[in-house]
This record gives C-alpha cells, sequence and structure tokens, in this order.
C-alpha cells in the first residue's frame, strides 16, 4: 500500500530485535540508541499531522495523538483522543495489579480477521493522513 500510495516508511528500532525491512526505495531503516524508549523518543520528536504511526505501544500512541498523527494498532485498532485515556488508564491499573502479583495475561495473538481489519484501518488513516498534509 504505501509504495501504491508513494508513501514513505520508516522503521524505527534500537537494534534490539533484527528486522528485515522490505528493500523499497521508500523504506528507511532507523537504528536509534539503546537507551530505554529511545524509538519511541525518536517517533514522538518527529512525527505530527499527516503522519500515520503504527504500534501496540499506547504511551507512544497518546504521545503519537498529542502530536496530530494517526494512530493504528497492529490488530486494527484506530487510537483516538477520544479511546486513548481509557487506554492508558488500563494499561496502568494492569501494571498496578502485575505488581501485586495478579496474573493480566498478555497481548491476545493476531487473527485473520485482525490482519484484515489492520490493513482497511490502515489504508483509511492513511488517506486521511494524506488529505489533511495536502490541506
Amino acid at each position: 500500500m504505501a509504495s501504491r500510495l508513494a508513501l514513505a516508511v520508516f522503521v524505527i528500532s534500537n537494534g534490539s530485535r533484527p528486522i528485515r525491512p522490505p528493500g523499497l526505495p521508500n523504506v528507511s531503516m532507523i537504528i536509534v540508541g539503546d537507551a530505554f524508549d529511545a524509538a519511541d523518543d525518536w517517533i514522538a520528536e518527529r512525527i505530527g499531522q499527516g503522519d500515520v504511526c503504527i504500534t501496540s505501544d499506547i504511551p507512544l500512541a497518546s504521545r503519537a495523538l498529542a502530536n496530530g498523527a494517526r494512530v493504528v494498532a497492529p490488530n486494527g485498532r484506530v487510537w483516538t483522543n477520544a479511546n486513548i485515556g481509557s487506554a492508558l488508564a488500563g494499561r496502568e491499573l494492569s501494571r498496578h495489579l502485575r505488581e501485586l502479583g495478579v496474573a493480566t495475561g498478555g497481548p491476545a495473538a493476531l487473527t485473520k480477521a485482525d490482519r484484515s481489519r489492520f490493513l482497511s484501518a490502515l489504508d483509511t488513516e492513511a488517506r486521511c493522513a494524506m488529505r489533511e498534509a495536502a490541506s
């Protein structure tokens, strides 16, 4: 989709996990330092209106939204200013419960339906971001 729409794609990593982005001219791999949240900080310092962030990290999603970007999770959930607050609260509650020794479970495995929902949401958000950037 990014190639079809001629979108620039940045894959940000601290290098701790090997990522092999496709060898496409519109895809750039950015390796940041290994400091805590270095990749998130790099993104948050540069992202803005007309951009789309793909992340499952709720605090990063909140930072991207605060900068005017659109945010989609890998399961297809679209994060907005209307729903990010409750997600942050839920994340904090889960963290607190884990500290108390309560098993909160991890993220569910992605399904075919999640992938389909993600592709649809990404297409919608990318097109909206392109219209915003053009205006």
